[in-house]
């Protein structure tokens, strides 16, 4: 315990944390769609303008990024469409919209890139996981991906249940 000197106890930030259980969890929200639907090219972590209730939301778990995608507005400002985040259950009359755009913040010639690449090889933005980081910041992973055919999801199931059947078979070898 740490004193001023009145001789009145700080509350330290060890303390602290007993008071804040839902910052001390990292909260990792994924688009398991997304590496099916998908080949992922490329990765990126990208920062998110939240407003107060948002990240509250966030914190306690209550979002969907499955639907969502990202594009670039008539600035060149990158945004996640359809991001779902539900509202906070304690805001009042400023709480946030559920699908509302959110701004992705990245470097410039990151931006650059990306937009480059959207436009002449037709590639789209999509995004993998929701997280929070030591900080408690909400950060965004997107990758530029290529949508896979048909058939090629197919092979990927088919992988799937191959690998599925080889581990089980290794298992009764071992048992």
């Amino acid at each position: 315990m740490i004193y001023n000197r009145k001789n009145k106890p700080y509350i330290t930030i060890c303390e602290l944390n007993l008071f804040l259980p839902s910052m001390q969890k990292n909260i990792n929200i994924k688009n398991k769609r997304a590496r099916f639907d998908y080949e992922l090219l490329d990765t990126y972590t990208a920062g998110i303008v939240l407003s107060g209730t948002e990240i509250k939301s966030i914190r306690l778990g209550k979002a969907s990024i499955s639907q969502s995608f990202c594009e670039f507005n008539d600035k060149d400002e990158l945004f996640v469409i359809n991001m779902q985040v539900d509202e906070y259950s304690h805001g009042g009359y400023y709480n946030h919209k559920p699908k509302a755009e959110r701004k992705l913040l990245l470097n410039r010639r990151e931006l650059k890139k990306l937009k480059r690449e959207v436009v002449t090889s037709g590639l789209t933005i999509v995004p993998l996981n929701l997280f929070t980081n030591d900080r408690g910041l909400a950060k965004l992973n997107i990758a530029l991906a290529k949508g896979k055919k048909q058939f090629d999801k197919r092979e990927t199931i088919k992988d799937r249940d191959n690998k599925k059947n080889l581990d089980r078979i290794k298992k009764s070898f071992n048992s």
